[in-house]
């Protein structure tokens, strides 16, 4: 077993479990465990494994040490790599309590200050008893990575200071998000102290791609592929956030072609190519052109680049990764894709065409507000609705084009749904054949940013 006392011995336990399933190292008294639920391999572990009951105590897991236990899945890549599967879920956010608390003496902090994760491969054909234990280690939060923490803590907490609990997003914020926990039913909507609107009930959570982060430090894996917004100099409290450094490294090109950025930085770059504008962001942000942005990787950061015509209107709607139609009418809103990516953090870089020119105008750190992701969850709603009733084609004109019921440009003002392929033949397919045309398989689909939505809430504001 271990001593409860020793951190050392806790860990040195839990690292037995590496490359075993819980099947292999609890023996029959795991068989007939009983837990249902989304979160039950973590109570498998507890219970069975470290021989204690399953609690939702405010303090950690391990008290005598101050070390919390957390498991989570990961999946397996096309090219054999691991990823994490999702966020990790922290403690329940306390909106009657946390408004009065700091963060160094804070639930958050108290709980979560020193974790020992237990990531599993997750595997949907297998008996959760049979998943792959893959890595054990604990972990505590760099200096860099803690100073981030502390001020995305600090945002939440003060959302709910100004009684805007029910408006909380994990845009917001960098590492540290406020996901939803539970339903969306009335059960899931909490009291918040300073508003008579009750807010859904959130926990606070590390983002999947600081996980990722996690997973790879803990593997040992190469970190040469990523390059550090955030030097040695800048990780000092009084000094600006990450918002402030990177909108302050942009600021001096304003006005500049997209040919003069290029020059100044010595660069030779493949202006036809999509990487383009990618490589000029890292350029100006001091990043090197083979390698990806830690800071923003690790926030799971949209960045956009967004050419504008003269009349400030991009050029482009802003399109998102294609829906899948049998899965997205498996799914509800909060587990939904569209959902998610609308809650994520975007960084845009607005580029202008002036006389068939690119000109840096500016660029914005941007989270869509609550009210928007409300009216936008239309849309993904109307589509569902349209997949299961096999009402996706309203008509076939003359000249054979396809005419659907999918929501459109001019009926919601953030968002609609169009095609996303190489072309007609390039399908998913249906839950549901279509009414009209029998159809079993139809033409991929995504979800689209309006332009006049991104020039007249982003861009202008």
């Amino acid at each position: 077993m271990f001593d409860p006392n020793s951190a050392k011995s806790i860990i040195s336990y839990a690292k037995e479990l590496k490359g075993y399933t819980l099947r292999e190292k609890c023996g029959e008294s795991i068989e007939n465990h009983g837990y249902k639920g989304k979160g039950n391999f973590g109570q498998l572990v507890e219970k069975f494994y470290f021989g204690y009951e399953p609690n939702s105590k405010a303090e950690a897991d391990f008290v005598e040490v101050g070390m919390e236990l957390k498991s989570s899945p990961l999946k397996a890549l096309k090219n054999g790599e691991i990823r994490s599967k999702e966020r990790l879920v922290l403690n329940i956010i306390n909106y009657l309590e946390v408004h009065k608390e700091e963060f160094d003496h804070s639930s958050f902090w108290k709980k979560n200050a020193h974790l020992l994760l237990i990531f599993y491969l997750h595997d949907k054909e297998k008996d959760l008893l049979d998943y792959l234990i893959k890595l054990v280690d604990d972990w505590k939060y760099p200096n860099r990575d803690l100073l981030i923490i502390k001020r995305d803590w600090e945002t939440i907490n003060q959302k709910i200071k100004d009684g805007k609990a029910h408006e909380l997003s994990e845009g917001d914020t960098f590492y540290l998000g406020a996901c939803t926990k539970g339903s969306t039913a009335e059960k899931s909507l909490r009291h918040q102290p300073f508003n008579e609107v009750k807010a859904k009930q959130r926990a606070y959570s590390l983002k999947q791609g600081y996980v990722n982060h996690i997973i790879a430090n803990i593997a040992q894996e190469e970190q040469a592929v990523y390059g550090k917004i955030l030097t040695q100099e800048t990780i000092f409290e009084h000094l600006p956030s990450i918002e402030e450094i990177v909108i302050s490294k942009f600021a001096p090109f304003y006005g500049k072609t997209s040919i003069e950025i290029e020059k100044h930085f010595n660069l030779e770059l493949n202006r036809t190519a999509k990487s383009y504008f990618a490589n000029l962001t890292k350029a100006i942000l001091g990043i090197g052109l083979n390698k990806k942005i830690e800071e923003f990787e690790k926030a799971d950061i949209q960045v956009k680049t967004i050419r504008l015509k003269e009349n400030n209107l991009p050029k482009e709607d802003i399109s998102f990764p294609n829906f899948k139609y049998e899965e997205i009418v498996e799914l509800d809103w909060e587990e939904s894709e569209f959902k998610h990516i609308l809650e994520q953090k975007f960084f845009f870089v607005f580029y202008q065409f002036e006389n068939n020119i690119l000109t840096l105008k500016k660029v914005k750190f941007w989270n869509m507000p609550y009210s928007d992701i409300e009216e936008a969850k239309k849309v993904w709603h109307r589509t569902v609705e349209t997949i299961e009733k096999g009402k996706i084609v309203s008509e076939i004109t003359d000249k054979g084009i396809r005419k659907t019921y999918f929501p459109k440009k001019t009926e919601n003002r953030i968002s609609h749904v169009r095609p996303h392929a190489r072309d007609k033949d390039d399908c998913y397919d249906l839950p549901v054949k279509d009414q009209l045309t029998n159809a079993t398989e139809y033409t991929k689909h995504c979800f689209w940013l309006n332009a006049s939505y991104v020039k007249d809430e982003i861009y202008m504001k």
